[in-house]
């Protein structure tokens, strides 16, 4: 009898705990959802979030967004391929919220930001820039300072196995503002010329907006293509009912 009262109370403990466990808030502490659309509470919200989701969350399978790292990326300019390798972007955890957005019935969602954003890593350039034939190949260290970023997301609603209502986004648009000044420090322009890389370095300087919108769109459409799979797989892991207390648009 003894034994068939353990039995029964060890299949309800388990049914509990499943039953904990599944509905459980998977929503880290750092979300505090609003219960409306007013941009004042989003923008609050999202300003809360940003540090620590940046960090990266290993237990919900989202990566680190500062740093992330640039394994390696080409960029062909005109007369010039230069490629990035090992590189590091540092910066967005601190970035300050200027706008959020929402319209849910229409699918919209927009965020408008603005950080220092710092990318250190080894580079190879070859080509020629201006009228000097390039062979360069050393360390870079790019600083973005005060850029703003305004994204446009096409935003989607769907189930998830449990049955559980989940954001997703569709697709996305943006403007990047440069801002401020970007400054360059790379070295070894030019092999065994250290007075025409100082030279060429300090054009770059002083020319630095045409510079950066010359061969910055390729990073920045890298930097934004991670944070989005980054917010997908965010929106894929915690319901709509944990980041947001406002009833989900029929869909």
């Amino acid at each position: 009898m003894c034994e068939r009262h353990l039995a029964v109370f060890t299949v309800v403990a388990v049914t509990l705990a499943f039953v904990s466990c599944s509905s459980a808030r998977l929503a880290p502490d750092f979300i505090h959802p609003c219960n409306n659309t007013e941009s004042t509470c989003l923008i609050q919200a999202t300003q809360d979030a940003i540090p620590d989701f940046a960090r990266g969350l290993p237990l919900l399978g989202v990566p680190a967004l500062d740093p992330f790292v640039i394994d390696e990326l080409p960029i062909q300019l005109p007369g010039v391929k230069v490629t990035f390798l090992d590189g590091k972007v540092t910066g967005l955890r601190k970035c300050q919220v200027l706008n959020v957005q929402a319209y849910l019935e229409n699918n919209i969602f927009v965020l408008e930001i603005k950080c220092n954003i710092t990318i250190k890593g080894k580079y190879t350039a070859v080509g020629r820039l201006l009228l000097f034939p390039i062979n360069g190949e050393g360390d870079s260290k790019i600083k973005i300072v005060n850029s703003v970023i305004k994204l446009n997301i096409k935003t989607m609603y769907f189930k998830d196995a449990e049955g559980r209502d989940h954001f997703g986004i569709k697709n996305y648009k943006y403007t990047f503002d440069y801002g401020d000044r970007v400054h360059y420090t790379i070295n070894n322009l030019f092999k065994g010329n250290p007075e025409l890389s100082n030279t060429v370095l300090q054009f770059l300087n002083e020319n630095w907006r045409v510079v950066t919108e010359e061969f910055g769109q390729p990073v920045v459409d890298y930097a934004m293509n991670v944070t989005i799979e980054t917010a997908k797989k965010f929106f894929s892991a915690v319901p709509y009912d944990e980041l947001l207390h406002v009833p989900i648009p029929k869909y």
